[in-house]
């Protein structure tokens, strides 16, 4: 390929409104253009590189096993009515009619699709397991599209879905779909780390999130040095236990137009730490109370998967003061007003002589203790995690913080699909048995931005050698000098014919300036042939992910065995 017939239109600066390091990169060296907010177009090099990100996932999905379809990007709202989630998505989900005022909606996933697919031709055990993967457009009405490609409205994903006769056989498969997205992470040349996730809209049991560690990562990473991780959404909060102390009794106490932990905390001269915090939610309709320690907070994804609600929310202060018979800030766990369910965390449920609401304007109530004061419904871990908290896994380990790009997600779903959609086998009884579901995806473009989030410097992208739009780039100082042209031609020749992308840079450009769209787009290896050193039997040859190095002098042919001895084609 000549550069001057390649569409590559760089910019000296990004725009104003590219907001992270790969989006700007991905626009000046002309990979992709912004259409709208969340639309992106890509570009020859943009699409080249997109294209070899699609081989190294369709390679380990099909050596896991998988048939590669293609499923709609419309589907009818009939499917998602059948599974509950043309609610759950709510304002994220493009809805559309046709000219028959019949609804439909453009796909974020496609669980309901694959499911349908499945259901209609799959009635066997002796056809289980089985797995379905596609490369496809989503769509995902972002409300704050930002960070380029990252997270549009528009991306390229690759979504599988697996199915399997019981637990057991999904647990066997999940092992293998897990080892092919680490050796996609691997392929992809990404300091990464597996984690514990929620599953969100998604839904089903359990999930992992493969997170590419950068600064720029929307996500934060909860880890131990023992190899433990997880999301903080997700991430596990062991009991906690305290030294013994000798009860008091409870007392109230006047803390007038004083209702946050924080100012009752230095009012009364007691640490947040001795605090039981009540926090009144509402889920699905229905208040709960749920008691935290002072100084930490709730967290409601993990409050929403115990409750098993659909909508969950902070009470208003009409049902705060419903509930507790105070105005807010003055909530506490003794003598609520009305008959609620109490949520009680394990950071609590040890706690001695705690300081609580007195469910009384301007009053709190201190040296309050669990079961002696009052009871809880339930306990269960529903807070946030924080630096310093113990390890979930080895126990003894501190637990800090990383922040990531998730670029994947593996879900064991179970028979939440199956079950409202009624996919079902014949097991070797003949008795019909819903089917066990898995689901796989991963932001394909999402992993071209991640990469350059990870991999650049002051210069440009340095892309890893299997992902780079061209692998090689030759630079001709002079193409118009006959000798030098010859050289080039000849190098070209080579190693094409060796299935190596290749770029002659032949512009009528100074050779700085090639040199500096070169690092730009972020091609692994650079041969520059210039007139004097031909003249000795020489080319230049530079690794990209080098660039502070020196060049080396090699011989023509020596430059061309050793790109090829990296390539191994």
């Amino acid at each position: 390929m000549f550069y001057s017939k390649l569409y590559a239109p760089t910019l000296r600066e990004a725009p104003s409104d590219a907001d992270i390091i790969s989006a700007k990169l991905m626009i000046r060296s002309g990979m992709i253009r912004k259409v709208a907010s969340g639309l992106y177009e890509f570009l020859p090099l943009g699409l080249r590189a997109l294209r070899k990100v699609e081989n190294i996932i369709r390679r380990e999905m099909n050596a896991a096993g998988g048939q590669e379809v293609v499923l709609p990007l419309i589907f009818p709202k009939e499917l998602w009515i059948e599974t509950g989630r043309w609610n759950v998505y709510g304002k994220e989900l493009f809805r559309l009619k046709d000219r028959k005022d019949a609804e439909f909606c453009l796909a974020p996933t496609a669980e309901e699709g694959i499911t349908d697919l499945v259901r209609k031709d799959v009635k066997s055990y002796k056809q289980l397991p089985v797995m379905f993967y596609q490369f496809g457009t989503k769509f995902r009405d972002e409300i704050r599209p930002r960070f380029g490609i990252m997270r549009a409205r528009e991306f390229l994903m690759k979504d599988a879905y697996s199915f399997h006769a019981d637990d057991a056989d999904l647990e066997k498969y999940y092992k293998t779909m897990f080892d092919a997205y680490t050796n996609i992470c691997s392929r992809c040349g990404f300091k990464f780390r597996a984690v514990e996730a929620a599953s969100g809209a998604i839904g089903g049991s359990f999930s992992h999130e493969f997170m590419v560690l950068a600064e720029a990562g929307e996500e934060e990473i909860a880890h131990c040095e023992c190899g433990y991780g997880a999301n903080t959404e997700k991430a596990e909060c062991l009991e906690i236990k305290y030294p013994k102390e000798t009860e008091n009794a409870a007392a109230e106490v006047y803390t007038p137009s004083i209702g946050s932990v924080e100012e009752v905390s230095k009012f009364l001269k007691i640490s947040a730490e001795k605090f039981i915090k009540t926090l009144i939610y509402v889920s699905d309709g229905q208040p709960a109370a749920v008691l935290v320690r002072g100084d930490f907070e709730v967290n409601e994804i993990k409050l929403q998967s115990l409750l098993g609600s659909i909508e969950l929310s902070l009470a208003d202060d009409k049902t705060i003061e419903e509930a507790t018979g105070a105005p807010c800030g003055f909530a506490g766990p003794v003598n609520l007003k009305k008959k609620i369910k109490v949520i009680a965390d394990l950071s609590v449920i040890n706690l001695q002589n705690a300081v609580v609401g007195a469910n009384k304007k301007d009053y709190h109530l201190k040296d309050v203790n669990v079961n002696r004061d009052f009871k809880y419904d339930i306990a269960a871990d529903v807070r946030k995690i924080i630096k310093g908290d113990a390890c979930p896994k080895c126990k003894t380990g501190k637990i800090d913080f990383a922040r990531g790009i998730e670029i994947g997600h593996c879900f064991k779903l179970g028979t939440k699909y199956s079950k409202s959609m009624n996919a079902t086998y014949l097991d070797t009884n003949g008795k019909e048995n819903l089917m066990v579901m898995g689901c796989y995806g991963i932001g394909v473009t999402r992993i071209l931005a991640a990469t350059i989030e990870q991999s650049h410097d002051d210069n440009g992208i340095i892309w890893p050698d299997n992902i780079a739009p061209f692998e090689v780039i030759i630079v001709p100082v002079n193409f118009a000098d006959a000798k030098t042209k010859e050289a080039t031609e000849k190098i070209y020749k080579e190693l094409s014919s060796k299935g190596i992308d290749v770029l002659i840079d032949d512009r009528d450009e100074r050779a700085g300036i090639k040199f500096k769209d070169a690092d730009l787009i972020g091609i692994p290896y650079r041969i520059t042939i210039g007139e004097k050193n031909l003249a000795n039997g020489n080319v230049e040859f530079k690794a990209r992910k080098n660039s502070k190095e020196a060049v080396e002098l090699l011989k023509p042919q020596e430059a061309v065995n050793k790109i090829i001895s990296i390539y191994k084609r």
